[in-house]
């Protein structure tokens, strides 16, 4: 058994924004960069593998059949938005789309199938924005929510765990799973009011559901200690508690303070020690069951780098990572503390989370 599938291929470049859009071939690009650099490649602990193009029958397990074929419609005319807002598509849009929930499902393969103890997907177009019906924040499938449905479907599991990571609320994602306890959704992200109007901490699921969506909101310009704060005190237990049988994580890269698009104030350091949590966390609770999927992460000169912390955290392998760690405000500290809190005091009205 290998230790890390790092699941890549050149196709996802071909997925084209436009001129300076944020969500661009250029992030990905870094991230595989700085992969390739001798201070982490050659170690054989990690590799690249290549995804599969996954059927729209997969796409199914969480889109609806006409959103899909407005997608290749909109696609196959040359492109253009799928939103009101930023999810800009080329001609080769709808395709490498499939390819990249493709690469998701091809890391959930190759872990449960055992010939790899984990995995992590570098893809785009990113998915947790994606609802079942629309577009949303550059997000056209929700990569991450169909692998989940396909561990319940194909390998007929029943309790998953998605963390969501990235600096935005993955509003797409609790949209799928908000009414089922087959999957306990957990978002650390930033003040949610101005994108994407959901993630707040009364969010908690409905019916099947109740109890197993959990949102952390943080205030903007939030550091590593509170972060980190919110994952010790309640991710961990949450995820404890519910004892998943595989682990998700929707691997947002863009809460660090050079990114663009992000309101964070956090740390590659803060990265590395949350990715490293996370792999204790999936060795105690599923057998180290674990695959992350590439989500926003903008700041070109760091996100190739917190990618590479990330992987070498879960592979294994050795990465020399230097940054800065800001100090927040009082009163950013005091409001994320206050946050954590009333999170907390909500989660205690569930047996499974308390």
């Amino acid at each position: 058994m290998g230790k890390t599938a790092v699941i890549f291929s050149p196709l996802y470049y071909r997925h084209r924004t436009g001129r300076n859009h944020p969500e661009s071939a250029r992030r990905l690009r870094a991230i595989v960069e700085e992969l390739k650099k001798d201070k982490i490649s050659g170690n054989g602990k990690w590799q690249f593998i290549h995804p599969n193009k996954a059927p729209a029958t997969y796409v199914q397990l969480v889109h609806g059949l006409e959103y899909i074929k407005l997608v290749e419609a909109v696609c196959k005319s040359g492109g253009g938005l799928l939103d009101l807002g930023d999810t800009m598509t080329s001609r080769e849009s709808f395709e490498v789309a499939l390819y990249a929930v493709g690469g998701a499902l091809k890391a959930v393969d190759l872990v449960m199938e055992k010939k790899f103890e984990n995995a992590f997907a570098v893809v785009r177009p990113p998915g947790h924005h994606a609802g079942r019906f629309r577009a949303c924040g550059f997000c056209i499938f929700n990569n991450v929510a169909i692998a989940a449905e396909y561990l319940i479907r194909k390998f007929k599991l029943g309790k998953i765990a998605i963390l969501d990571i990235d600096a935005h609320h993955g509003n797409g994602t609790q949209e799928v799973f908000y009414k089922t306890n087959k999957v306990l959704y957990v978002s650390i992200h930033e003040d949610p009011r101005s994108f994407p109007g959901t993630g707040f901490i009364d969010e908690i699921g409905e019916g099947e559901g109740l109890g197993y969506n959990i949102n952390v909101p943080l205030p903007f310009g939030t550091t590593d200690q509170i972060f980190l704060r919110a994952l010790d005190e309640i991710v961990l237990p949450a995820v404890r508690e519910y004892e998943p049988q595989f682990v998700l994580v929707s691997a947002g890269l863009d809460g660090h303070y050079t990114d663009p698009v992000g309101n964070l104030s956090l740390s590659a350091l803060c990265y590395e020690k949350a990715f490293e949590t996370i792999m204790k966390l999936t060795s105690d609770t599923c057998e180290g069951k674990l695959v992350a999927v590439l989500e926003g992460g903008y700041s070109l000169n760091f996100v190739g780098k917190i990618a590479t912390a990330a992987i070498a955290e879960i592979s294994g392998a050795n990465y020399a990572l230097n940054d800065k760690v800001l100090t927040a405000s009082k009163g950013v500290r005091l409001q994320g503390e206050k946050a954590i809190e009333k999170v907390k005091k909500v989660l205690r009205s569930f047996e499974h989370t308390a």
